[in-house]
């Protein structure tokens, strides 16, 4: 199955983001610009991060913003070496497309993760993340910037893993259909394909 073929590259390749080996500003800027929508609240609420692994380059920023963290990664080796990085987070060993929760969310970042879902899972599992947020609440994800739905595996990091989007005008119909609004756009990392998204819901 999928889902444990992505499981199993992550456990190797796991090492690769340590916090001493991975490059500390991949996508703080990104998670900078998105926090930025969230309103000021006195308790703070839920940051959720899918796909977490075990860099923690993200957790000050939440925390500068008032909200407790919650991580779901579908490595168990991943989880590992989160837990040992910054053990009060709530950390769950989980495939996001499956896992259940009855905790809202003020944020919830779906950074370089979800575009590893199988493509026919793309649209409900974004339905799934926008239908978490509180109102207010803002999704920050990235995505693969094409035209149209597409899937493919590569093994540029070493084993073969598969990634596929829905494409630009499918990720801005399920937003729409979702009752939320698109903040931002961009093609962060031109001249990659590297979409970046933010959306919120209304308050």
């Amino acid at each position: 199955m999928q889902h444990l073929t992505i499981a199993s590259a992550y456990d190797t390749l796991a090492p690769n983001w340590l916090d001493s080996q991975f490059n500390g500003r991949n996508g703080v800027d990104q998670h900078m610009r998105a926090l930025r929508f969230l309103a000021r609240a006195a308790d703070g609420g839920w940051a959720l991060n899918v796909g977490c692994g075990c860099n923690t380059r993200f957790n000050s920023l939440f925390r500068e913003h008032g909200l407790k963290l919650e991580g779901v990664d579908i490595s168990e080796r991943m989880v590992a070496l989160a837990r040992g990085a910054d053990p009060d987070v709530q950390l769950h060993h989980a495939d996001i497309c499956t896992w259940q929760t009855e905790r809202t969310y003020r944020f919830v970042s779906a950074w370089d993760s979800i575009w590893h879902v199988q493509l026919e899972q793309q649209r409900p599992l974004m339905l799934k993340l926008l239908a978490m947020l509180d109102r207010g609440g803002v999704l920050l994800f990235s995505a693969g910037g094409l035209d149209g739905p597409s899937e493919h595996t590569d093994s540029t990091m070493g084993p073969a893993v598969y990634y596929s989007t829905l494409g630009i005008p499918g990720l801005l119909a399920v937003i729409q259909e979702s009752g939320c609004t698109l903040r931002h756009l961009e093609f962060d990392q031109w001249p990659q394909q590297h979409l970046l998204v933010i959306a919120q819901r209304a308050a």
